[in-house]
């Protein structure tokens, strides 16, 4: 599917969730069975050859993206959540948001210095969230392979801030620039 196929089932919402805010809502994609699959076909397909064993998909559109695309790979699925949602021993990354600071934590026994990991989200705004996730992968012994969103809001620069740390692979299917 071509880039402005997908960006014709992108809503955007202004003034959300505050003013001088464009949110990019991306439940229609997902609510046209031809787009979702056409976009999770998309991101398993680029990465298709990296030897993925397992995806990590931050919570929470990070999951309804991240557990096809690992189906689609023949890999797992590792949720990085919120703190507290997971009962077992974890692994915590804070990180900066542009207003304050949040947590992701994934199960300390969820991925193996064996795994070769994609990082899955929706979106891909500042690269904060995504920076996250891959120190969550690293300190469990993990390789991340690659990054995968369905949006990447450009004029944000998230490549300069996964970049700093990260060289590997960052693939997106709608650049808003």
């Amino acid at each position: 599917m071509a880039e402005s196929d997908y960006a014709g089932l992108i809503v955007d919402i202004p003034d959300y969730p505050e003013p001088g805010v464009i949110f990019k809502d991306i439940t229609p994609l997902m609510a046209d069975p031809k787009g979702f699959a056409a976009a999770i076909d998309d991101l398993a397909d680029h990465f298709k050859d990296a030897g993925i064993t397992k995806v990590v998909g931050a919570e929470a559109r990070g999951f309804l993206v991240g557990a096809p695309v690992a189906y689609r790979l023949g890999a797992g699925f590792v949720p990085a959540r919120k703190p507290g949602k997971l009962p077992r021993d974890v692994y915590s990354q804070t990180y900066s948001l542009e207003y304050g600071t949040d947590e992701l934590q994934i199960h300390k026994d969820a991925l193996s210095a064996d795994d070769k990991v994609l990082i899955i989200d929706d979106l891909v705004a500042t690269g904060g969230t995504a920076v996250a996730t891959a120190k969550l992968v690293e300190q469990a012994g993990a390789e991340v392979k690659g990054f995968g969103f369905i949006l990447e809001l450009c004029y944000l620069d998230p490549r300069k801030e996964i970049g700093a740390s990260y060289d590997q692979d960052v693939f997106t299917l709608i650049k808003v620039k």
